[in-house]
């Protein structure tokens, strides 16, 4: 993918894992054209593997179609957690974990 294009490299993005979009703060221009507009996505696919749902995109600018950056975004449930990931050179990488039940046990009080 592109460095040029970027402003960091894998931003560190905390619990924010994006199934689609782009994050347009991280985006300097285009090096192929020098311009800087709208993101495209292209080539979006989906696949499921053993219960885990992969999506996975290409970020392309708008007025030259240069591949800037590919995403994957991946979900499955594991035990009683919704797991997401986000890996993106544009986007960046994240993780995020809630639980499916209505009260998440890992944020309770202790009584004691």
């Amino acid at each position: 993918m592109c460095t040029g294009c970027v402003q960091k490299e894998y931003p560190d993005r905390g619990n924010t894992c994006l199934e689609s979009g782009s994050y347009l703060m991280n985006y300097r221009s285009c090096v192929s054209c020098q311009r800087r507009d709208f993101v495209l996505i292209r080539n979006k696919t989906t696949e499921d593997e053993d219960g885990e749902e992969i999506v996975t995109f290409d970020h392309v600018c708008k007025n030259c179609d240069h591949i800037i950056a590919r995403h994957e975004y991946t979900f499955s449930v594991v035990d009683e957690y919704q797991e997401y990931t986000m890996l993106c050179m544009l986007c960046g990488k994240a993780e995020d974990s809630i639980s499916v039940l209505p009260d998440d046990p890992r944020q309770s009080a202790p009584l004691f």
